[in-house]
């Protein structure tokens, strides 16, 4: 908690204003209100302060490399309109210096461009250097190529990791001083994260780990940047590093600042579950979210970062393993970079909510109160002000309870917030949604869909490959991230006596392996293929075979989904077959492991000569696809353009697993007959940013693992957001946009402050239809609603006249709207309006 005296107060007053250039952290408030000329990002107990200026800060993570640099303006501006006002990103160390010594800032991987547009937006930028990122991203965002440095040992005190971590730390940080991004400059870069969740690692490195963290701590701090740092998940940060939270809950998981004068800051408010291959549906509900931001601002906080704001997708092989191309496509804005409503609009209203507090949260004194055994007060107000903000809280997840403060009771809804920025006027309740809802349709393209011409090659089966290993070559390191695959081969002899004499007998082939994937091939047949899931990458194959007197050859293709992304000891972790044996033979266990010669060898005959391009295209002879294929065959067709501007993507019906691409661009691997527990694929449509796409003749080319694929099930739709919602219920309190604070007071700017629905269609599309409408207790969800059993008969006509032919419209909720106030067939059920509208473009559009 803050502690506050006159004397304090005056000190931090005079020192901000004649060592305003200095990077003094004071140790709580206040310091003056006079601006500095400084530009310096400091801190102290509360907050941070920029430029002179306490900030509250709503952040959200969009990672530059996940989308495109023609998607990032659209996405940034619609980041700002939703009341953010800081970006955060990780820097990927694997995407700017993909082989050691060569470095890449141009296309998604443009750091610069991204930061600036950022800047363009008026908005400020948090930059999670690494070295380490996690971020359900290959590797961690460790290159490669340091798992070969002789003597390396990642994230501890270990001289060659460290020597290249400040030459890879100080390259960026210096990129960044060259275009004078830092806020000390002028810039929008306002604060700096090194290290990523140490603490999940810590004890494995015992003391080393601890001079490690010591080390990064000041490696970055010695570069004099003029802006804080901060290690997330690390409660022992070193000063003045920052320690932040990381979570769903950090209102209630965190245990604080580990000094007074360091502010409450939440660096990760997870918004949704990344996904992974195999799983089911999962969803977090932005009521959850709006409750867990509210109750850390209540309690200090003054700092939230959505991870993530955007998730965007895993172009080409990017994701760790297992993960999914789609990445966290839950987020407040989807892979498509749309908005997905509620989450979006709720948690706008919600920035909106604590601006009008910002004051007293700032400048107040906190109070707390504990009314019941499942409600709590928290206050702040400014002394000799009128400045006041409270936040009433109801812990009870079944029941609403009412509240009493200053005499005044106030019902709130179960497991919910109600803010006041006066202490008077509820203007938010995270509970209560009245921003309108959204369903996403993909919607088959008319153009692109026309009958595909497929042409097939098949990869040629290695039957010897070179090679004079005694056992199967480690995974990671034989493709060292140059390709998903990698050829094993081996041949034996079985000499008659050994083959089973019993009539019936088999012999069975089995391959213990750690992950990630594998196909099987015995004496020139397809066995088949196992995996593994992200949780228990292990697996064992096991399959009869015919054995034959005689030399006997065996083919195993094992397959990455993705490199490891947490963990300790990462430059150690192992992957691929190893244990390889025939069981069953008269003999007994024949063990092929070390027993046998391996051949090897990396990739795909097509990736070697690019034929995803359109240049490596014609190095091999396609043949026409005659209705089957085996499994290692490459697909390629040309498709137009999907019509409209709205975002696109291909539906992969009828494939297995592999990778796309379009025009030579790596759209990313997909991974169809992977069922979840609901016997769905976990991820169906693969995104195509517009970028990708030519007016006409776009090559597509798809590299699929799986044999009796279908490729004429496929198809490309058209992503969008045109279904239309709103839920409100007649009780909820009206939207937090009829308010604004004046000085010490808050005042609404409508003659009438009263509860309304709002629908609105994106782009320049109108309300075409009222497909749903019900003033009643409606059941359901946006895209399938259905009514329940009180509805007002007049519900559909009262919408269709204020909604009908508009972009925008604006529907009373109250009993009077809906000739509910005289007639009222169930007058004790609390009323809810349902409405869903179709939104589309008119001829002339």
């Amino acid at each position: 908690m803050r502690k506050h005296s006159f004397h304090r107060w005056l000190l931090t007053a005079v020192l901000v204003v004649f060592l305003s250039s200095s990077c003094t952290f004071a140790s709580k408030k206040k310091e003056g209100k006079k601006k500095t000329k400084s530009k310096e990002v400091t801190y102290d107990g509360t907050s941070l302060i920029v430029n002179g200026k306490r900030e509250l800060l709503f952040s959200g993570s969009i990672h530059y490399p996940r989308s495109t640099p023609e998607m990032w303006p659209s996405i940034i501006k619609r980041a700002k309109q939703g009341g953010l006002n800081t970006i955060q990103t990780y820097v990927f160390w694997n995407v700017h210096e993909p082989e050691q010594g060569k470095f890449n800032f141009s296309g998604r991987a443009d750091l610069v461009k991204f930061i600036k547009l950022i800047e363009k937006n008026g908005m400020y930028v948090t930059l999670r250097l690494g070295p380490f990122i996690q971020a359900e991203w290959t590797h961690g965002g460790l290159p490669y190529w340091l798992r070969e440095v002789p003597g390396i040992f990642f994230r501890t005190d270990n001289k060659q990791f460290k020597q290249h971590t400040e030459r890879y730390v100080r390259m960026v940080l210096d990129k960044m001083k060259e275009e004078k991004l830092f806020a000390s400059q002028g810039g929008p870069i306002i604060l700096g994260q090194i290290e990523n969740e140490y603490s999940a690692v810590q004890r494995a490195y015992k003391q080393d780990g601890v001079n490690y963290i010591k080390w990064g701590s000041k490696l970055v701090d010695s570069m004099n940047l003029g802006i804080p740092w901060v290690m997330c998940k690390q409660n022992d940060a070193p000063d003045p590093m920052i320690n932040a939270c990381n979570g769903r809950h950090c209102g209630d998981t965190f245990p604080g600042p580990n000094k007074d004068n360091k502010p409450s800051l939440w660096t990760e408010n997870w918004t949704t579950q990344f996904r992974v291959f195999g799983d089911s549906p999962v969803k977090r509900s932005v009521e959850d979210i709006a409750f867990s931001v509210a109750r850390f601002f209540s309690k200090n906080g003054s700092h939230v970062n959505y991870y993530m704001y955007h998730g965007g997708t895993n172009f080409g092989r990017t994701s760790a393993h297992y993960v999914t191309t789609r990445y966290y496509d839950d987020a407040p804005l989807d892979e498509y970079g749309l908005e997905k409503e509620p989450k979006y609009g709720h948690l706008k209203h919600l920035h909106n909510a604590l601006n009008l507090c910002k004051k007293p949260l700032l400048w107040g004194q906190p109070r707390t109160e504990k009314p019941g055994k499942d409600t709590e007060i928290r206050y702040y107000e400014q002394p000799g002000t009128k400045s006041c903000a409270a936040f009433l809280a109801n812990n009870n997840t079944e029941a609403a309870e009412t509240i009493k403060f200053r005499g005044k009771e106030y019902v709130i809804a179960p497991r919910s917030i109600s803010i006041l920025p006066d202490c008077k006027t509820v203007v938010y309740n995270t509970a209560q949604i009245v921003s309108h809802h959204t369903s996403r349709n993909f919607m088959k393209s008319k153009k692109a869909n026309k009958k595909f011409d497929f042409k097939v090659f098949t990869e040629p089966l290695p039957k010897k490959l070179e090679g004079n290993n005694y056992v199967p070559v480690e995974l990671y390191g034989l493709t060292k991230d140059k390709s998903d695959y990698g050829w094993y081969t081996t041949s034996f002899k079985v000499h008659k006596k050994q083959l089973p004499k019993k009539k019936g007998a088999k012999t069975d082939l089995r391959i213990a392996s750690l992950g990630h994937a594998l196909h099987v091939w015995f004496n020139g047949k397809y066995l088949g293929n196992g995996h593994g899931s992200h949780d228990e990458k292990s697996f064992v194959f096991q399959k009869p075979v015919t054995l034959k007197a005689g030399e006997n050859h065996l083919v195993m293709l094992g397959v990455l989904t993705g490199f490891p992304d947490s963990g300790s000891y990462l430059e150690h972790r192992y992957t691929g077959p190893r244990s390889v044996s025939i069981l069953g033979l008269s003999s007994g266990t024949l063990d092929l492991t070390e027993s046998s010669k391996w051949g090897n060898k990396v990739g795909m005959e097509g990736e070697r000569l690019r034929i995803q391009t359109g240049k490596g295209l014609k190095k091999v002879k396609w043949e026409k696809f005659s209705g089957k294929a085996p499994g290692m065959t490459w697909y390629q067709t040309y498709f137009d353009a999907p019509e409209s501007e709205s975002a696109a993507a291909i539906r992969m019906s009828g494939m297995g697993k592999g990778l796309i691409w379009v025009n030579g661009e790596g759209v990313g691997r997909y991974w169809m007959s992977f069922l979840n527990p609901l016997n769905q694929s976990t991820q169906v449509e693969y995104h195509i940013p517009r970028s990708f796409l030519k007016p006409k003749k776009n090559l597509l080319v798809i590299f699929e693992e799986e044999p009796n694929a279908k490729p004429e099930l496929i198809d490309f739709v058209i992503v969008n957001r045109d279904t239309v919602c709103s839920y409100v219920g007649e009780n909820y309190t009206p939207s937090v946009g009829h308010w604004i604070r004046k000085k010490d007071e808050v005042q609404a700017i409508t003659d009438k402050v009263s509860l309304t629905a709002t629908l609105k269609c994106s782009g320049n599309k109108k309300i075409a239809a009222v497909e749903f409408a019900s003033f009643g207790n409606p059941i359901g969800d946006c895209g399938n609603f259905t009514l329940g059993t009180c509805n007002a008969p007049v519900s559909k006509q009262v919408v269709e006249k204020h909604c009908l032919g508009k972009a925008e419209c604006v529907i009373p909720v109250n009993k009077s709207t809906f000739q509910q106030d005289k007639k009222d067939s169930c007058k004790n059920v609390v009323k809810t309006l349902a409405v869903q509208v179709k939104c589309a473009r008119g001829k002339k559009n």
